[in-house]
């Protein structure tokens, strides 16, 4: 009995340290992966089913010989990537509570003072433009907050999940 397909991300280089960040200084298989390597290997998870098991080929022209490392190289840098989208996320939601709590307080003030507002001024025209606009000020207060909770949160989860199988995913280094 098998498992699941593998569904593969081919990358091509001429050697393996064409996949990692030429400015990070620290050795081979401690660096980042270089930025449109990583690009390249999100667009593509992002093409395949979302609950395809999902696997990486490394094609290299010249042989090489010390492949042990990059799994983990990859991993690690998607690991990191989940760990950073996570933190993310929390903001975000931090951000949104904190938000929410602001925009309804403003509410708040804005229905009482509309009230308030029937005790001064005389029945008529300014009254009602006035209640309605300190209304529709208080509903406004409210629109980020509600789009930070009902909207806002649902990409960047999206992003944690695809970091999450990429760096569980199997890396095998092919020499073409």
């Amino acid at each position: 009995m098998t498992g699941p397909a593998v569904s593969e991300i081919d990358v091509h280089v001429s050697e393996l340290g064409q996949l990692f960040d030429h400015l990070d200084p620290s050795p081979l298989a401690s660096r980042d992966l270089d930025p449109r390597t990583e690009r390249f290997i999100v667009d593509s998870a992002k093409d395949l089913p979302h609950d395809a098991a999902l696997g990486l080929v490394v094609h290299v022209e010249q042989p090489a010989t010390d492949t042990a490392f990059l799994g983990e190289a990859v991993h690690r840098h998607f690991r990191q990537q989940a760990t950073s989208a996570r933190r993310r996320l929390r903001e975000l939601l931090r951000r949104a509570r904190i938000s929410l709590l602001i925009g309804i307080a403003f509410l708040a003030v804005a229905l009482a003072a509309s009230k308030l507002a029937e005790n001064w001024l005389d029945p008529g025209g300014m009254l009602e433009v006035l209640r309605e606009s300190l209304s529709i000020a208080g509903w406004v207060a409210m629109w980020r907050p509600m789009e930070l909770l009902l909207y806002d949160w649902w990409p960047i989860r999206a992003e944690v999940r695809l970091f999450e199988r990429l760096a569980a995913m199997p890396v095998r280094v092919v020499n073409s």
